[in-house]
């Protein structure tokens, strides 16, 4: 076998397909199913059910992918490793980050690597915890920066806990519970909610509250972007729960604290095994982060 053929396999394991596999990998699909069918052949086995529908590993597939991963990774990381140890940072450093991250400027941060290391391509997105943790075990992201709920915990990854920041409610500055100041969650129970869509690392900060707490709630309103919270709560439709910080930037709004508040937990986390581009960012994120 060679690299070229276990790259085209991981490329169809990825995506499903031996078109988006060809298409990816810049190559004609009849140059890439020969290649894996080789590779197929010498391994004795086959990797992929194929219908006309779709294309799934077999048991032999996924033990393939488990295996050929980190090589391949091992591979492609070589220039860069070598060049670390010349005293050269350089490679991709691919970045995620939640919507609502309030622990640091991230953009900040990678202005100044980006001057440290100019070298390094950077890449950088704006997605949901678990999609973030998935990426960075799966090696599309080098380092995310998540939120979870308090009773959270987090497998197969490295991480370092960065903050922990209470909810707050966000109200309508005439609703009728917006001169209050505090509030239980339990005045909350017939009011209309917006909120992360169900079974999100984001909605579950809140509802193991309610439940805690044996409290009903009503969403109505599910979004994907923190910003929407502010523009339901502007025009009445809604009241929102959001860390403080993103509270205090929101405009035409009215906040209050929560007894028995929804506490969210704000994680950095990174592979056991960093490239240098990543090492070089987690050491510098290391010296901006105040103790906890």
């Amino acid at each position: 076998m060679n690299f070229k053929q276990l790259e085209y396999a991981l490329a169809v394991a990825d995506t499903g397909s031996f078109t988006r596999a060809a298409e990816r990998c810049h190559v004609v699909q009849s140059a890439l199913s020969h290649q894996v069918a080789r590779l197929e052949a010498q391994l004795g086995v086959n990797l992929f059910e194929r219908s006309s529908r779709r294309v799934r590993l077999t048991p032999a597939g996924e033990a393939f992918v488990r295996s050929a991963r980190p090589a391949v990774e091992a591979a492609l990381r070589i220039p860069e490793d070598v060049a670390a140890a010349c005293g050269q940072v350089r490679g991709r450093l691919a970045i995620g980050e939640i919507s609502s991250l309030t622990a640091l400027d991230l953009v900040d941060l990678l202005a100044v690597f980006h001057q440290r290391y100019p070298d390094v391509d950077i890449r950088w997105l704006t997605a949901k915890s678990e999609w973030l943790v998935a990426d960075v075990n799966e090696r599309r992201l080098d380092v995310g920066f998540i939120g979870l709920w308090q009773g959270e915990t987090l497998q197969g990854v490295q991480h370092r806990l960065l903050a922990r920041e209470a909810l707050v409610a966000v109200l309508h500055p005439d609703h009728p519970l917006a001169n209050r100041g505090q509030l239980a969650l339990a005045a909350l129970s017939d009011q209309v909610l917006v909120d992360f869509p169900e079974g999100t690392g984001a909605r579950r900060q809140t509802d193991e509250a309610f439940l805690a707490a044996g409290v009903q709630r009503r969403v109505q309103f599910e979004i994907g972007h923190i910003r929407l919270v502010e523009k339901f709560v502007q025009r009445g439709m809604a009241v929102g729960l959001v860390p403080e910080r993103i509270a205090q930037g929101f405009q035409g709004v009215a906040m209050a604290y929560l007894d028995e508040a929804p506490v969210r937990h704000l994680y950095a986390v990174w592979s056991s095994s960093p490239t240098p581009a990543a090492r070089a960012f987690l050491e510098l994120l290391q010296a901006h982060l105040q103790p906890l």
